[in-house]
């Protein structure tokens, strides 16, 4: 089924490119998927599916999973037979679910009815996780709903590492569809918390489920404009022959938050910045951008790519990261006055970073000698994500050095945007260059379109069996690879972080870093959102 249709992302994202600036409902946006998947007639009449949220109890499901069940089953992208069932600890019921997502579901009231019918695919049994009788009595339930032993089987796994083990033993014993259907299992990150680590879940996984069967879910390949960044790449003559060392002087990837751990603060030390957001969510991004042009936009085309290009990168070392840790401004309002080691949930004199800087190298024929400058962190000033390319100064400069680089800035989040910075004339009569910008801004370009949420890509993507925005084993080994050294060391020389106010850019170390490999920050030009203007 996989193979007679390109991943979803791939559809919505092309069908909301050909419908222009005209103005767009969202069942607009997924009219065209969804006329698509109906008109497969393996996708539509395909034996019945179960969707199995395991921690059907926890933030994830509430926040998200249920969410973006019901906005795909609203809008008729599901196959019709397709039931829910939740599994968790907690004795709960359907009723207790609703109205524990109710916040998160954006129901309109023309929806109501539509919600009932939802929630009436819904069903819950409770059982612990180490528990083969639970797991046993899930089977039993599962053979009960319409399909029966032939439904094809999604279980995802809302949570936390420590009891993968158990839960996924148990389900490949007593809960996989035994006949006719397949079965698929999502696997939320962390994907352990080292090379060695994620090696045992790699492989205790693989002595259950074969690759094509496993689909570890890293929310950030979801993302509109992470999407975006191959069809920019190979969709466009004019980058191919710059996209390489000859023209680009160095590539910035940002994650910033503006707000600290407050709330979160045990589970974050127990992980930190690197392993939060820098060795997943930023290096899925570099690979996207540094990667060459698959064979195809099938799945393993793309992903051997990937891996190809984490291959090419050495582990990093403490000379080319900095870390941060953030401390109150006593100026602030609310929670900024507080640092991190303020949280009561933080282990007192805790080392661990917030902020994290770091300077790799994809040592190949196209990157070689080029800076990837990996920047991210918590309690910052700004929520930001983006994919920046700085090119090289323009050779032979005849304005007297008033031209400022060229970039190309692919902005994920918030308010999506591609602009490229670059210099024009001002206008007068003076012939006087000054920097501005090209813009493409959704909100602007696209006007009222409501993107799909990253889940929901996603999971349709394991409805359809694409597994292009997931991460294989193989990739998953070299990400660790590149950054297992240096948290080994950060954890054993409990190398203290540097401190930094909250509502700060982070340490000035960070930016004398970027500095010193080659990043020119000018400061003459800053985007500025045209939908708010």
């Amino acid at each position: 089924m996989a193979g007679k249709r390109p991943a979803s992302g791939a559809i919505a994202q092309q069908r909301t490119g050909e419908m222009s600036a005209i103005p767009l409902s969202r069942s607009e946006v997924f009219g065209e998927l969804r006329k698509e998947l109906h008109e497969d007639e393996e996708f539509r009449q395909s034996d019945a599916h179960i969707f199995i949220i395991m921690g059907a109890s926890g933030d994830l499901a509430k926040k998200k999973i249920y969410p973006t069940l019901w906005w795909l089953f609203r809008d008729g992208l599901l196959p019709e037979q397709t039931h829910f069932v939740g599994f968790a600890r907690s004795d709960l019921t359907v009723e207790a679910i609703k109205t524990a997502c109710m916040p998160y579901l954006k129901v309109a009231e023309s929806e109501v009815e539509r919600l009932s019918v939802f929630f009436s695919r819904n069903s819950y049994v409770s059982g612990k996780y180490a528990d083969e009788k639970a797991f046993a009595n899930l089977h039993t339930h599962l053979l009960s709903l319409p399909g029966g032993g032939d439904a094809n089987r999604l279980f995802y796994l809302a949570l936390p590492p420590s009891v993968y083990h158990d839960v996924t033993s148990n389900i490949k014993h007593y809960c996989m569809s035994a006949n006719r259907g397949w079965n698929r299992v999502i696997v939320e990150k962390p994907f352990g918390r080292d090379l060695q680590s994620s090696e045992e879940l790699s492989t205790h996984l693989s002595s259950l489920f074969t690759e094509d069967q496993i689909y570890r879910i890293d929310h950030y390949l979801g993302k509109e404009m992470v999407q975006n960044l191959m069809v920019l790449r190979f969709g466009n003559r004019i980058f191919g022959p710059i996209w390489n060392r000859d023209s680009i002087a160095c590539v910035v990837l940002t994650f910033k938050e503006p707000f600290g751990t407050q709330g979160r603060g045990g589970y974050f030390d127990d992980f930190g910045i690197i392993r939060d957001v820098m060795q997943n969510h930023l290096l899925q991004m570099l690979s996207l951008v540094a990667m060459e042009k698959p064979a195809s936009t099938s799945s393993d085309d793309v992903r051997d790519e990937k891996v190809k290009v984490l291959k090419c990168i050495s582990p990093v070392t403490m000379s080319d990261v900095v870390l941060g840790q953030y401390v109150g401004d006593p100026e602030g309002q609310g929670d900024a006055k507080l640092g991190y080691l303020d949280d009561p949930t933080v282990p007192k004199g805790s080392t661990q970073a917030t902020f994290a800087t770091a300077v790799l190298y994809v040592h190949n024929e196209r990157w070689d000698g080029v800076p990837f400058i990996l920047r991210c962190g918590k309690a910052l000033n700004e929520r930001k994500a983006e994919v920046r390319l700085q090119f090289t100064d323009v050779p032979g400069d005849i304005f007297g050095a008033q031209c400022r680089r060229n970039e190309l800035v692919v902005r994920v989040q918030p308010n999506e945007a591609v602009y490229a910075k670059m210099m024009s004339k001002k206008p007068g009569v003076y012939f006087h260059p000054e920097e501005t910008e090209l813009d493409l801004t959704y909100k602007s370009r696209y006007k009222d379109v409501n993107l799909p949420d990253a889940y929901e890509r996603l999971i349709l993507d394991v409805f359809c069996g694409s597994q292009m925005h997931f991460v294989r084993s193989d990739e998953l080994r070299e990400a660790w690879r590149i950054f297992t050294p240096l948290l080994h060391q950060i954890e054993t020389e409990k190398t203290p972080p540097i401190p930094y106010k909250y509502g700060s850019r982070g340490p000035v170390e960070a930016d004398e870093l970027s500095k010193r490999v080659g990043f020119r920050y000018e400061g003459t030009y800053k985007w500025v959102n045209p939908h708010k203007l």
